[in-house]
């Protein structure tokens, strides 16, 4: 056990010091296709999908349907009750405005009914904009 722990401190100390390259998540996830993104953004859409449908015409579950969100208006709607914190807010759904609101929506906007925690990843919040861009697209 001595030596395990040893090695991973000696390991850790090299990496450190830049004696060897340490572990680089966000170049991982920057190296990361497209495809593999949709996939991932796929998986991770799971914690959205109770409450969010994406298809044209899909219907409004506890949170709205998202199709063609991108560069609508937040709280626009008209077949769904938003909050009036976010038919207020004059928020415009873009790439940059929905990582900031998938950190944790409560913080992001105070007031709005959503009650996610947030998706903490940030290579997670990366692959779910990706997907939700194909996938609520206008023309689709």
């Amino acid at each position: 056990m001595k030596r395990i722990l040893t090695a991973a401190f000696s390991f850790a100390a090299l990496a450190a010091a830049g004696s060897i390259p340490a572990a680089a998540p966000a170049l991982a996830q920057e190296e990361m296709s497209e495809a593999d993104l949709l996939k991932r953004g796929k998986r991770v859409f799971v914690l959205c999908r109770s409450c969010h449908t994406l298809e044209s015409e899909g219907r409004h579950k506890v949170g709205p349907n998202l199709h063609g969100m991108f560069g609508s208006n937040a709280g626009s709607k008209d077949d769904f009750r938003y909050s009036d914190v976010v038919k207020g807010s004059g928020i415009v759904w873009s790439a940059e405005t929905l990582e900031e609101w998938l950190v944790k929506p409560k913080d992001f906007l105070p007031g709005n009914k959503m009650a996610f925690a947030g998706v903490r990843k940030e290579s997670d919040r990366k692959a779910l904009i990706t997907y939700l861009k194909k996938e609520t697209l206008k023309d689709r």
